[in-house]
C-alpha cells in the first residue's frame, strides 16, 4: 500500500523503489541513499512522529556548520518532543551505552531523520553490515572513523504516535538493538573492520 501511493508521486525529479524483500530498516535505507542523487542525501522515518519539515532544518544545520552530518536529536535545547516516559528512559539508557562504546559526542544518535554529505555516505556504505535496528550508530561511528568528524545535532519536532510503525519497543527489539550495537563495537574496535 505505502509502495502504490509512493508511486503516484513519481516524477522525473523524484524515483521511487520498491525493496521486495524484507531485510530491515538499515538495509532499505542504505539502498535508497545508493539510489539518491545530489550533493546531499537525508532519510526520514515513516509513521509520520517526525515533522518532515525538519529536513529543511537540518540542511540549513549542515551548510551553517559546514557539516560533514546532522543528526535530528530529541535532546537538542530546541526539540519540541512528546514522547512517553519509558521511550525516555530507553532513549537515555541507549545514549549513555553509546557514549561509553564510542565515545560519540552527540547526545542522541537514534532519531531517524539525518543528512549526510554524499562524499561520507560514499566511503562509508560499502562497509557497512547492519541490516537492521544499530544502523545508525553504526553509520555515524564508521564516518566518525573515516576522519568525517563534523557531525553536529540539528532539532526535531517530535510527537510519539501509539501504534504507528515506529512504535516496536518491545523486549525482542531492545535485545536485537543492544546485540547489533555490540556487534557494531566489536568490528569497529577488537576487528578494525572498518579501517
Amino acid at each position: 500500500q505505502t509502495y502504490q501511493r509512493a508511486k503516484t508521486l513519481a516524477s522525473s525529479q523524484l524515483k521511487v523503489y520498491l525493496n521486495k524483500i524484507r531485510q530491515g530498516k538499515g538495509f532499505t535505507v542504505r539502498y535508497g541513499m545508493t539510489k539518491a542523487k545530489g550533493d546531499y542525501i537525508a532519510f526520514i522515518d515513516a509513521g509520520m512522529e517526525i515533522d518532515p519539515n525538519g529536513i529543511s532544518m537540518l540542511l540549513e544545520h549542515l551548510e551553517w556548520y559546514n557539516a560533514d552530518i546532522i543528526v535530528g536529536s530529541k535532546r537538542h535545547l530546541a526539540s519540541v518532543v512528546q514522547y512517553p516516559w519509558d521511550r525516555k528512559i530507553l532513549s537515555w539508557g541507549y545514549y549513555w551505552l553509546v557514549r561509553l562504546l564510542f565515545n560519540v559526542k552527540i547526545k542522541d544518535t537514534q532519531p531517524g531523520i539525518k543528512i549526510f554529505k554524499r562524499r561520507v555516505l560514499q566511503k562509508i556504505l560499502p562497509k557497512l553490515l547492519v541490516k537492521n535496528y544499530a544502523f545508525d550508530i553504526e553509520m555515524l561511528s564508521v564516518a566518525h572513523r573515516k576522519g568525517f568528524t563534523r557531525i553536529y545535532e540539528a532539532p526535531i519536532k517530535l510527537k510519539h504516535r501509539f501504534g504507528s510503525v515506529t512504535d516496536a519497543a518491545t523486549l525482542n527489539t531492545i535485545w536485537h538493538m543492544l546485540y547489533d550495537t555490540l556487534a557494531v563495537f566489536y568490528r569497529l574496535k577488537i576487528l578494525k573492520y572498518y579501517d
